[in-house]
This record gives structure tokens, C-alpha cells and sequence, in this order.
């Protein structure tokens, strides 16, 4: 595949903006399409929906688990909704009513949610969400994505938007380094592979793309062949993928989320069952964040380029 720039530094921009931008191109083709408001609609980029679809807006202010609801009964008229909200709150305070009113019906709900994992940053442990992915991906029915920059997000949103079933959307409060540009095509249950190579394999997801592709460049600048994939869907994992680097027998796995039940362990659990490698799982350490600036916390859990060098590095050995 070919990537807009070599550069990822060169323009940064928020996935929850990707998301504001989306859904209103989707909602002005299909009036169908429907957002669920949480009273939070400035930080989640939903405001421009409000305003130019006002009929197919609603907020139920300050009531996640009613939310949930209110979408389940609009996905049985034929409504398609995106529930817009927190990541701790999408997938944590509505756990339930995605899992009985959601998920068991097999209902047209998407979950759209910004502040997913470390980018919080300085709104402290409670915003972010590190298990997110993990909860909803043990769900039956349900599919797990993040997108790894603007471009890809705006792709995956639309594509979460035709596909039939729940749908949990995971975007950045941050910004976030532009990877792709905005004809690059994206498949949902498919990885993107960024780099081929024979002598590891990095498998990344969401903003921690970038990093996995810089330190793939810092390795092959001293003669370590890098294959490289961006696994922006969760579940279902693209299994083939995986499989595809087990004859390589070394690969890493790059995450900002929980090391238990994210990325790295649904990697692992194909590795399991079919043998032939080894995981190296880099992300957070089974530990609640805090308040810091979010490349600090990053650093706090290893979640850098530098670590990702060392780490492979060390696996060559």
C-alpha cells in the first residue's frame, strides 16, 4: 500500500474530528443516520451535526446507559444511531445495555467515542480508557475498531455506517500524526499493511501507528526488514494477518490500551493456536493512567519508538 507521506510529522489532527467531519457528509446522504448525544457533543465534534441535521440529533443529556437505550429502540424503526460519547462511558458505564439491549438483539447501534485510551492526558485516570477495547471485543455481535489517523478514521466511520451489526468506534482527544491521504481504501476485519520484511513484525493500532512506523524506519536504517501492519479492527482480527507473520517468528505488538485483552493479547491468542513465534506485547502496564501530558504517559508505559527499537532488537538476539 502507499501512504501520503514518509514524514508523519508533517500535519496532525484529532480522529474525533475525523469522526465530526463524517458524520455529517453520512447524516446529509442518508437521514437514516441518526447521533445520540451525551451533553458532550463540543468535545465529541457532534456539534456541526446539531446544527445542520437538527431532525436527526438528539441529546438525552447526562444518561450514557439511557442513551443505549433510545438507540436500541431507533435501530428497530430502521434508524442507523451513533451513540457520541466518552470512551469510559461508552464502554463502561453502558456495558450492560450494550451487552442485553445491544449486542443480544444484534441491533444496527454504533458507539462513537472520543478520549479512547491515554489521550486524556491531563483530565487524569478517570478519562482514560484502557480497557475499552478489551470489554466490548468479549461481547458477542460486536466489532471493535480504531483508526490510526484522520483519513483512515473518516473511511472506517463510513464503513461502520453500511456495515449491519454494533459497531464500537474508538478516536483520539489529541492529535494525532496524518498517515494516509484521503483516497486510501479501508475494509473493515482487514489490515493494513504498511511495510513487508523477514525479520519482525510490528503490529499496531490507532495512535500508535505512527510510532510503530518511525521506529520501523530507525530499524531498517540499521538493516532489520520490517513488516509492518496497522490493525485498526480489533474484532473481528484479521486472523490471516497474524498467521501470515508466524514465519517470521518474532512480533510486536504496539497499543495504547491495557496490555490484558487488547491488541496484544488477541495477536497472542492466534500465536497460541497456531505456534511458531513469539509476543512481545508493548502498551499500557496494567495500570491506571494519570494526570500528565499524553507523551508522557506514553513514556510512562514504554508506548515509544525508542522501546519498540530496543524491544526488536533485543528479540533478534
Amino acid at each position: 500500500m502507499n501512504t501520503s507521506k514518509t514524514n508523519t510529522q508533517n500535519k496532525k489532527i484529532a480522529t474525533r474530528d475525523a469522526f465530526g467531519h463524517e458524520i455529517v457528509e453520512l447524516g446529509l446522504q442518508n437521514k437514516n443516520i441518526y447521533v445520540v448525544d451525551i451533553d458532550i457533543g463540543k468535545s465529541c465534534k457532534t456539534t456541526d451535526f446539531a446544527a445542520k441535521l437538527p431532525n436527526q440529533h438528539i441529546n438525552v443529556g447526562i444518561a450514557e446507559q439511557n442513551a443505549a437505550g433510545l438507540a436500541a429502540g431507533l435501530a428497530t424503526t430502521g434508524k442507523i444511531p451513533f451513540i457520541s460519547t466518552y470512551a469510559v462511558f461508552g464502554s463502561l458505564r453502558m456495558a450492560e445495555q450494550v451487552r442485553q439491549e445491544v449486542c443480544y438483539p444484534n441491533l444496527n447501534v454504533k458507539i462513537a467515542c472520543s478520549h479512547g485510551g491515554l489521550t486524556p492526558a491531563n483530565d487524569g485516570g478517570s478519562h482514560q480508557a484502557i480497557e475499552d477495547m478489551g470489554v466490548l471485543r468479549t461481547i458477542p455481535n460486536m466489532t471493535v475498531i480504531m483508526g490510526a489517523d484522520y483519513y483512515s478514521t473518516r473511511k472506517l466511520v463510513a464503513a461502520a455506517a453500511e456495515h449491519d451489526g454494533p459497531v464500537y468506534l474508538r478516536f483520539t482527544r489529541d492529535t494525532i500524526p496524518v498517515i494516509y491521504d484521503e483516497n486510501e481504501k479501508f475494509e473493515i476485519g482487514k489490515a493494513k499493511q504498511l511495510k513487508n520484511g523477514t525479520d519482525v513484525a510490528i503490529i499496531a493500532n490507532g495512535d500508535t501507528v505512527h510510532l510503530a512506523m518511525e521506529a520501523a524506519e530507525d530499524l531498517e536504517k540499521g538493516g532489520i526488514s520490517v513488516k509492518l501492519l496497522d490493525m485498526h479492527t480489533l474484532k473481528p482480527l484479521d486472523r490471516e494477518a497474524v498467521v501470515d507473520c508466524l514465519s517470521i517468528g518474532r512480533i510486536i505488538t504496539v497499543e495504547d490500551h491495557n496490555i490484558l485483552n487488547g491488541l496484544g493479547s488477541a495477536v497472542s491468542e492466534v500465536v497460541a493456536e497456531e505456534g511458531g513465534a513469539i509476543v512481545r506485547r508493548i502498551g499500557v502496564q496494567d495500570r491506571f493512567g494519570e494526570s500528565a501530558p499524553y507523551e508522557k504517559l506514553l513514556e510512562l508505559n514504554g508506548i515509544t519508538v525508542q522501546n519498540i527499537v530496543s524491544t526488536a532488537k533485543s528479540m533478534l538476539k
